[in-house]
């Protein structure tokens, strides 16, 4: 099994960003809206605003606290929205429960929308209207992309079965919208509903889902499960982009048990160091054509 190395992917990405930052005529600005003081959320909002400054853009911070009311906040990302060269605002999730996602998430003036979790943009996204999309989704592309499996037409991605494991808003429904716009026909398995084909099919069971994981050669997974994907659930050489999160005892782990896969797969994006560094240089490459729109104003 060969570990896709991340971090060496993001740095490849972020060498270009820098470059063409310093290229343009101002410096843009990026924003993570937080609120409240969740120390994991604390440490992304850091890691992506030190990221961030590194390529040459100027990072905002926009802390609040978890007292802020939805109408409270919805006024202050609208100045965000009116800050002079803001090219990009995300807010950092989960919000405080008392707080309505949808409403905020929808406060962002949708030309600075570089996470797509905004209805307008996340629809001009699956409408096919949208240069750029979901972060997540496009690192699980380029991560695809770095094995340079078009280059052989046995390996091409036209060849190979693709299983997109779970339908998030963040890794699921996006990158399962990115391989169709390729022209490939993805798999769709969801915990709650029967496996769907591209055409929607419905395919019935508990056993064919196990069965279509076993015979796919690649396998995208965002459903959060901790060491769900495990060696005995996986075709020889199988290729694992694991996108999904959750918190253990030991730390963040991901959805691949790697311990188990080891013997198995042939490559494997791990977590952490996989999707996630990765993740933000793609999200930084959307401030950066937002820039770049700006600039040719």
């Amino acid at each position: 099994m060969q570990i896709i190395d991340g971090k060496k992917i993001r740095e490849k990405i972020l060498e270009k960003v820098k470059k063409e930052v310093a290229t343009l005529s101002f410096e843009p600005v990026f924003c993570d809206v937080l609120v409240g003081e969740d120390p994991v959320s604390m440490q992304y909002v850091k890691m992506k605003g030190n990221t961030a400054i590194s390529v040459g853009i100027n990072f905002h911070n926009a802390f609040f606290p978890s007292t802020i009311t939805t109408e409270e906040l919805v006024k202050e990302i609208d100045k965000l929205n009116k800050i002079p060269n803001m090219c990009g605002i995300i807010i950092q999730l989960p919000l405080p429960v008392s707080i309505d996602r949808r409403i905020i998430l929808d406060a962002i003036d949708p030309k600075l929308d570089v996470d797509f979790l905004g209805s307008v943009a996340g629809n001009k996204f699956y409408n096919g209207q949208a240069k750029r999309g979901f972060p997540t989704a496009l690192a699980c592309m380029v991560i695809l992309d770095s094995l340079n499996l078009d280059n052989n037409p046995s390996t091409s991605l036209r060849t190979r079965k693709i299983v997109v494991l779970g339908q998030g808003d963040l890794v699921g429904k996006p990158i399962t919208a990115l391989l169709k716009s390729r022209g490939l026909n993805p798999i769709i398995i969801t915990s709650k509903t029967p496996a769907r084909d591209a055409y929607g099919m419905t395919i019935a069971n508990r056993e064919n889902k196990e069965n279509l994981i076993k015979v796919a050669d690649i396998i995208i997974s965002g459903i959060g499960k901790g060491k769900y994907i495990t060696g005995d659930m996986i075709k020889e050489g199988a290729i694992l982009i694991d996108a999904g999160t959750s918190e253990s005892d030991s730390g963040i782990i991901g959805d691949v048990d790697l311990r188990s896969v080891s013997d198995v797969a042939s490559f494997v994006s791990p977590v952490p160091g996989g999707v996630g560094p990765v993740t933000v240089a793609m999200l930084l490459e959307n401030v950066l054509y937002v820039a770049k729109s700006i600039s040719k104003k």
